[in-house]
């Protein structure tokens, strides 16, 4: 057998992009063709959350983004201990009530 020369990937960062933007709710949906991620940003007291980031992504690659997070998530808590989930209700105190049928991912 040999192995197939892998291929090295250049990703530029730009200094608007690589401050990032903070979210602490996501809302997903789906097509037969594409995931939409949601980002948005709940504050107690603001009656709206507006999506500051949108990201869509083929199935497949949506599979690869969850088992890349899957694997950083294991490695985190192996790290630094168990995350703990809040419940839905956690929501309250920033007035939101989730859409019907997501979850406060």
């Amino acid at each position: 057998m040999t192995k197939g020369k892998q291929q090295q990937i250049s990703i530029e960062l730009d200094e608007k992009v690589g401050s990032g933007e903070y979210a602490n709710f996501v809302v997903i949906t789906h097509s037969p063709a594409e995931f939409v991620f949601d980002f948005t940003r709940l504050l107690p007291g603001m009656p709206k959350a507006k999506v500051n980031a949108r990201t869509i992504m083929a199935p497949p690659h949506a599979k690869a983004f969850l088992n890349a997070l899957k694997d950083n998530l294991s490695r985190y808590e192996k790290q630094y201990g168990e995350i703990t989930v809040p419940e839905k209700e956690a929501l309250a105190p920033f007035g939101v009530k989730p859409p019907e049928g997501s979850l406060p991912n």
